[in-house]
């Protein structure tokens, strides 16, 4: 298949073209990006591959530009942000010319925009698969296999790490100094106003930062951060949790604090997006002070960095689970390099999109369409994981009362 990468010269575009130019079902990779001068860059670099790559000048705010170019293609990988501007519009674009689509959204509103073209991609007879990345993407694919045996679901959670010891997924870590930046302006989109989550199974809005306190299996047990991301609007659809679904952060209490601060002032209007992602870097003595009033918020505790669980009944007893990275050196290197971690599982949702394993009109989240378990075997092979260690740990325990498996607690006022 000819394989359009539209941002595929920047830093997660080209992990996922240096992995496809791996797979024997690619035929023909064309990296389409505003920037000429790094999508010629890449092909260069990747001239001795068995499949040829070659750049292109796309700006996708031309729509004869964009049409243009997808028509050449038979499956577009889109990781242009901000999703919320052109997410909708790329996908409608592919739908249009019947061009398969998958991408790395991480934002909620443009997933349920894009999720709301079932029906027009369907017609089309055209597959796409929206936040097929690390969050979403690979923690979607740890709650399908968290709920895996459970007839009825109660609470799910899918969670990422920002600083806690074992965590290696800092803003510092996303590559080049502007993609960092966008990274931490989209985190205050994030972690500001309100957010979409799951209560007693319906789409609900909240406040975000509220500590929910986990007590998981293996002696798993602290508290992480609600935040805004598409999981629980996907989940919602897709496993059918009773009780909530939310998206946490593993983050230090010190962290937690300082965000909160952050959240205050932008809901405030003290701060916009743009500043507030200036203060993460640099931050302010003032704010600072501010946020050690609120340091007694609950710690992570023995919290993995990277999981997803799930409270339920298997039909005869009510179960917790947690998915999560099995701990080794091999998922530390790859949850350190933000790039990698996003770009890698997009280029494997290509894989399986293209030998027809994931490849059903309509537009879907990777829960929905992805087979998990050949996934993470697959990831264990591109990270050099050894096959008798296992990526992904499984643990169970029984819940004599499903409601004391995650206590909320309540977020302290803004400072």
């Amino acid at each position: 298949m000819r394989v359009l990468a539209l941002g595929g010269a920047g830093a997660m575009g080209a992990a996922a073209v240096c992995d496809a130019a791996k797979l024997p079902t690619v035929t023909e990779i064309v990296v389409a990006d505003r920037n000429l001068g790094a999508a010629q860059a890449l092909a260069v670099e990747l001239a001795g591959r068995a499949v040829p790559v070659s750049a292109l000048r796309v700006d996708i705010t031309d729509p004869a530009a964009l049409n243009q170019a997808l028509h050449g293609a038979d499956v577009v990988l889109n990781t242009v942000g901000p999703y919320y501007r052109f997410g909708p519009t790329v996908l409608q674009a592919a739908i249009q010319t019947r061009t398969h689509y998958l991408d790395i959204c991480d934002d909620g509103e443009p997933t349920t925009r894009m999720l709301e073209l079932h029906n027009a991609a369907q017609k089309t007879g055209v597959c796409a698969i929206v936040g097929m990345g690390a969050s979403p993407g690979v923690s979607n694919l740890l709650a399908l296999t968290a709920t895996r045996g459970l007839q009825r679901i109660e609470n799910l959670y899918t969670a990422w790490p920002v600083d806690v010891p074992e965590s290696v997924a800092t803003l510092e870590s996303a590559g080049p100094e502007s993609m960092a930046e966008a990274a931490a302006v989209h985190w205050m989109q994030q972690i500001s106003g309100t957010i979409t989550v799951v209560r007693d199974g319906v789409l609900a809005e909240e406040a975000p930062l509220r500590a929910v306190t986990l007590d998981l299996p293996g002696h798993r047990r602290g508290a992480a951060y609600t935040v805004g991301h598409p999981e629980p609007i996907t989940m919602q659809r897709t496993l059918s949790p009773r009780g909530e679904a939310v998206n946490l952060m593993v983050v230090t209490p010190g962290t937690a604090a300082f965000l909160n601060v952050l959240r205050t002032d932008i809901d405030r209007g003290k701060l916009t997006n743009e500043t507030a992602a200036h203060e993460v870097a640099q931050p302010s003595l003032r704010r600072i002070l501010r946020s050690l009033t609120l340091r007694s918020r609950p710690s992570h505790g023995t919290l993995p960095p990277f999981f997803a669980a799930a409270t339920g009944n298997t039909g005869t007893h009510d179960r917790r689970t947690i998915a999560y990275l099995t701990e080794a050196p091999e998922t530390t290197r790859f949850l350190t390099d933000m790039a990698r971690s996003t770009g890698i599982p997009l280029a494997l949702g290509l894989s399986q999109l293209i030998d027809g394993t994931a490849r059903k009109p309509g537009v879907h989240p990777p829960e929905a369409i992805i087979d998990s378990e050949r996934f993470f075997r697959d990831l264990a092979s591109r990270i050099g994981m050894s096959p008798t260690l296992g990526l992904v740990t499984v643990e169970h325990a029984p819940c004599e009362q499903i409601a004391a498996a995650a206590t909320p607690t309540r977020a302290p006022g803004g400072a």
